[in-house]
């Protein structure tokens, strides 16, 4: 059986179908060091340690490290990927306007289309004979594919230069990668929100009582025009944000304790508030639970041969992703 500290490392673990995480897994699994002094880390982090490199802390390594022989090089390219990972997680804000997340193998994907089912008040005392017909909800394929698109920077460095920095240091670097990417999400799923999936389903528009700021009575009006979803998430600019919250009705000791102590803002109906300039001028309401699907086509993806082969130089970080409606009258946008 191998060990962490005889694997043969190259370019092969990222051409696995499983990927280098999963392959490394495989081939060292985790639960051979239960009880040990390795217990707690994965097969990457085992690797890490095999090769003596830290990547956080103020004694972390140096860049160099990981290019002192030909098997932790093969590290790099994933360490890489994990940082920019945390950096988009660290910056996540589309997971709190999703409601799914689909990973699939290949760039085309048809998802589904549905309709919450109405309940009809004449059917009260009509409950279903023996025999009888049920009522009926119909699910099928949207006519048009998912569009995916591929969001990524160049990562552009001059390893002479870099490798005596602290990785520590050059994490932060990458993370904001990460930052970039996840302003990307955010910015392409409030699109698919506002122009639809492809499918002719743009958000339906509810007019404001005065054009420029959102009142209570607006608020009040999303809400009731979204049923039967529930207004469980608003989205709205920093100068949006900022007027809602100094409405009338939010200057309750409750919610401005909360927002004074956390950061976090709660609209006088329940909703979570989410800032982002994306949004543009305007206000979008939707059931985050209802309202919109991720789909990606793998993860975070890297350059491997020329981050192994040309320590840095040009290697690309990219990532492919696309958004599509669920339910589509989940989400109403009010334009400001």
């Amino acid at each position: 059986m191998a060990t962490f500290e005889t694997i043969k490392l190259d370019k092969g673990l990222y051409r696995s179908p499983l990927g280098i995480n999963a392959e490394l897994e495989r081939i060292d699994p985790s639960e051979n060091y239960k009880g040990t002094a390795l217990e707690g880390l994965d097969a990457f982090e085992r690797q890490l340690k095999r090769f003596d490199i830290k990547i956080k802390g103020k004694n972390s390594s140096p860049l160099e490290k990981f290019f002192q022989t030909s098997d932790s090089a093969a590290l790099f390219p994933e360490y890489v990927s994990r940082a920019v990972r945390q950096g988009i997680e660290e910056s996540n804000i589309v997971d709190s306007i999703i409601a799914a997340r689909t990973d699939i193998n290949g760039l085309d994907y048809r998802t589904i289309s549905t309709s919450v089912p109405e309940f009809d008040e004449d059917e009260q005392e009509n409950f279903i004979a023996e025999g009888g017909e049920i009522p009926k909800t119909e699910i099928k394929t949207k006519e048009n594919l998912v569009t995916l698109k591929k969001r990524g920077k160049m990562l552009v460095a001059s390893y002479e230069a870099l490798k005596f920095q602290r990785l520590d240091l050059f994490s932060v670097a990458l993370k904001g990668i990460g930052a970039y990417l996840a302003r990307a999400q955010v910015f392409d799923a409030i699109n698919t929100i506002l122009s639809g999936d492809g499918n002719s389903n743009a958000a339906k528009i509810i007019p404001c009582e005065n054009s420029g700021s959102a009142s209570y009575a607006d608020l009040i009006n999303l809400w009731s025009t979204l049923h039967p979803y529930t207004m469980n998430t608003l989205v709205a600019s920093p100068e949006t944000a900022a007027k809602i919250m100094s409405l009338p009705e939010m200057r309750d000791a409750a919610a401005g304790l909360n927002f004074h102590a956390t950061g976090k803002t709660v609209t006088p109906l329940g909703a979570n508030l989410i800032t982002t300039e994306s949004v543009g001028r305007g206000l979008i309401a939707l059931d985050k639970n209802y309202a919109l699907e991720m789909v990606t086509a793998g993860g975070i993806v890297t350059d491997f041969d020329k981050l192994i082969d040309q320590q840095l130089e040009r290697a690309a970080i990219t990532q492919i992703y696309g958004f599509s409606k669920i339910f589509d009258d989940a989400s109403l946008v009010m334009p400001l």
